[in-house]
């Protein structure tokens, strides 16, 4: 099991009913977000959204994640891992949108928790490959379910038509930005 990294008090992971509608009557009325109260200007970068959309996200994450100890990097390693395909380091950081470093001591801390192992390169004996342990299988596999609904909520938060909006106007920002 994974040493938890959150002492925070915890907070309730039930929305409101109308969460929903209100998420969908926000994305009509821009400019009333945090970000925007926040700003003197009342101008809301981009940026400044976008920052604001994965705090959120991944605090929703965090709800889900918390009660089994497991911090948010972990499980991004796990499913990555889950495949049971073993990963080069530098192929894994690239999977999770990491720098290599930080991986290397995330994957430390992994390791010594058994939830990960390292293991020769069966086509090149000097690289070292990740896989994923059996009990870090297991507990991807007793998380997957409540994070499928996560994320299935947050999508559906937005109503299908601004959703799907949404993921192809992030698909193509991220795709611009990882060519310049």
């Amino acid at each position: 099991m994974p040493r938890s990294l959150t002492s925070r008090t915890r907070t309730s992971a039930a929305a409101t009913p109308t969460r929903g509608a209100a998420l969908r009557n926000k994305v009509a009325t821009p400019g009333k977000s945090p970000a925007a109260a926040k700003n003197p200007t009342g101008v809301v970068s981009l940026q400044s959204l976008l920052s604001e959309a994965s705090r959120k996200a991944t605090a929703d994450l965090k709800r889900v994640l918390r009660p089994k100890g497991v911090p948010v990097e972990y499980w991004r390693v796990l499913e990555v891992l889950a495949d049971e395909s073993g990963r080069s380091m530098s192929a894994l950081a690239d999977a999770v949108s990491m720098r290599l470093p930080t991986l290397s001591k995330l994957i430390d801390r992994m390791v010594a928790d058994a939830l990960v192992q390292r293991a020769p390169d069966p086509q090149d004996l000097r690289r070292v490959l990740v896989y994923i342990s059996d009990p870090g299988l297991q507990l991807v596999t007793g998380l997957r379910d409540k994070v499928r609904r996560q994320r299935f909520a947050l999508e559906t938060s937005l109503g299908e038509e601004h959703g799907e909006a949404l993921k192809r106007l992030l698909a193509a920002f991220i795709g611009e930005s990882s060519q310049t």
